[in-house]
């Protein structure tokens, strides 16, 4: 059987991923693909316990390390449990996050070093690397008003960061998109929900539909 595809999706606070990605789901079923979607950190119960204490905005004393290591460890059971079972049976994964994440927020905004926190995660997922990752790119005083403005969305710990750590995010994502461009689709987010959803749907199928794909 041939292997399935793994995709992830990334992008500061308040980009819209979470959204698209229900969008794409129902959209590739309805053309008939296999498709799973899951979301980082959690996705299965000892991944979704560790989210809690992550983004619980109680733990505002939690060191960097303990930030990344946590982070990993979700990384690496959501992965032997859900992604590489779904990829062995020849489904589409879709993933609301993976290890890009670290390397912007730990391992920049946090000041740990991208390659410190690459080498954690490398540990960890044992070089399951995503086939192409879409990051929906967005000024992070828009992606912040935006959580402001939506009432019905989770606020956690990293939501009450100030400004300048969601702008060291994005620098953070502009190296590591700079380091793997050929893995990377950037979507403009600052436009409507319909927008970015269709660039992104056309994107994907673009990828689902390469010869060998």
């Amino acid at each position: 059987m041939k292997r399935g595809m793994f995709i992830t999706m990334e992008g500061p606070e308040g980009a819209g991923k979470t959204t698209i990605i229900q969008m794409l789901g129902k959209a590739l079923q309805a053309e008939g693909y296999q498709v799973l979607l899951t979301r980082e950190p959690g996705g299965v119960p000892i991944s979704e316990q560790i989210r809690e204490v992550i983004l619980n905005k109680e733990n505002t004393a939690m060191d960097p390390r303990t930030e990344a290591l946590l982070y990993a460890a979700a990384r690496r059971q959501h992965l032997v449990e859900v992604v590489m079972p779904e990829l062995d049976r020849g489904g589409i994964v879709l993933c609301d996050r993976f290890i890009d994440s670290s390397l912007a927020y730990q391992g920049h905004a946090r000041g740990l070093d991208i390659e410190e926190v690459y080498s954690i995660n490398k540990f960890a997922i044992g070089g399951m690397m995503p086939d192409a990752t879409f990051f929906f790119d967005i000024e992070p005083e828009e992606g912040l008003r935006r959580i402001q403005a939506n009432g019905e969305r989770e606020v956690n710990r990293l939501d009450l960061e100030a400004l300048d750590f969601h702008k060291k995010v994005c620098e953070g994502y502009q190296l590591i998109i700079n380091r793997w461009k050929d893995r990377f689709i950037i979507v403009d987010a600052g436009r409507t929900i319909d927008e970015v959803f269709d660039e992104t749907k056309a994107g994907l199928l673009n990828i689902l539909k390469e010869p060998g794909k």
